[in-house]
């Protein structure tokens, strides 16, 4: 197939699982279109089935914003007519889901349809989709979809509740590649870091206040009282000074370190022993996902999809958003000795369910099925 992929060429979530999916699929053979207004993060390597079409967005006195969903579709029109494409996949409903149905129509215009599948992430539902400013139009996009995907059922649940949605939402959960992803030979990292045996605790995210990275400051503040422990803080955002200064007014700075946006992100969990992820809102938990996938257990949040992947008990704990005396409680549980390599175990057991190679076959029937569904509905007109 020749498929169009539509998405935030950034470190956030979406643009991450669309990239991964793009390059999964190239693999297989599939012609793969990145269609962005920049090269994708992780769309580093060579191949002679990946593509990447770059947006321009020009800039006019006339406009005070620059009109970047009229310049997305234009460059969608361009690319299924020349490139010849079976199908547009967009992530993330705003505004590729708008941008990718006014292609569509000029594109019928030309007498070219193309199908489109739009996979919902979280925020552009749970939070930009329900400002009024845009619900009608993230309503009518997801509703105007060949198809729709979700990436848990907790997200797919929320987008019913939220929006007048006719459509069917197909529940495709994120992946992991397992090659990137897996516990490496980072000893020297750790002792250089934990050089006294103290247990290391991370936290990855983009310090935004629905991360609570507060929360996980808190629980480490009352952790180290019973366990010699580290933290290391990948990431960075809007709420990183205040949590310097949080860190500084408990006496902690000697024991965090803030690592900033880190690109080879598997290193620093090949020698964690807990991550962290206390969020008050979050569909899938990519994050966590790769950390399973290097062995480390999870401390988290009952918020979202997350007790869709850590399995309370099993993987690590889930805790009530906010409630750090427990999550310090079940820490200190994991973290034991005894019980640490069980965890471990069973975090990398749970991790291998989300294989790229077990996922990818689902899009790759769903994009069958809808592309099967736009042709009979063609037909049928």
């Amino acid at each position: 197939m020749k498929i169009g992929i539509v998405c935030y060429p950034t470190f956030g979530g979406s643009g991450v699982v669309a990239t991964e999916l793009g390059k999964a699929l190239a693999k297989e053979g599939h012609q793969i279109h990145f269609i962005t207004y920049r090269q994708p993060t992780r769309l580093d390597f060579f191949s002679e089935n990946l593509y990447y079409h770059e947006v321009d967005i020009k800039s006019y006195p006339l406009f005070e914003f620059a009109p970047y969903e009229l310049a997305l579709a234009s460059k969608m029109v361009n690319v299924v007519k020349y490139e010849g494409l079976d199908l547009l996949h967009v992530h993330y409903a705003i505004p590729h889901a708008s941008a990718a149905y006014m292609a569509k129509q000029i594109l019928k215009e030309q007498g070219i349809y193309i199908p489109v599948v739009t996979t919902l992430h979280g925020t552009d539902i749970t939070l930009v989709g329900k400002d009024p400013s845009y619900e009608p139009v993230v309503t009518f996009s997801i509703n105007q979809s060949d198809g729709v995907t979700a990436v848990s059922e907790d997200l797919r649940k929320d987008t019913f509740e939220h929006f007048d949605i006719k459509n069917h939402i197909e529940v495709i959960p994120n992946f992991i590649d397992l090659d990137r992803f897996k516990k490496q030979k980072k000893e020297h990292f750790k002792l250089a870091i934990c050089p006294h045996g103290e247990k290391l605790l991370v936290h990855t995210s983009n310090f935004r206040k629905v991360k609570r990275v507060e929360d996980v400051i808190q629980v480490f503040y009352r952790l180290r009282k019973t366990v010699p422990a580290k933290l290391l803080l990948v990431g960075d955002g809007p709420e990183r000074d205040k949590m310097e200064r949080l860190c500084r007014d408990l006496g902690t700075c000697d024991d965090i370190r803030f690592l900033g946006k880190l690109e080879a992100v598997e290193e620093v969990l090949s020698v964690a022993d807990l991550f962290l992820m206390p969020s008050e809102k979050e569909s899938f938990g990519l994050a966590a996902l790769e950390a399973m996938a290097c062995e480390v257990p999870i401390l988290s949040s009952n918020a979202g999809g997350i007790p869709e992947l850590n399995l309370d008990g099993i993987t690590g704990y889930v805790c009530n958003i906010g409630d750090v005396t427990t999550m310090t409680e079940k820490a200190l549980e994991i973290l034991d000795d005894d019980n640490l390599p069980r965890f471990k175990a069973a975090a990398l057991a749970r991790a291998k369910e989300f294989d790229v190679a077990n996922i990818l076959p689902k899009y790759e029937q769903y994009y069958r099925e809808t592309i099967a569904r736009a042709n009979k509905k063609l037909l049928d007109a």
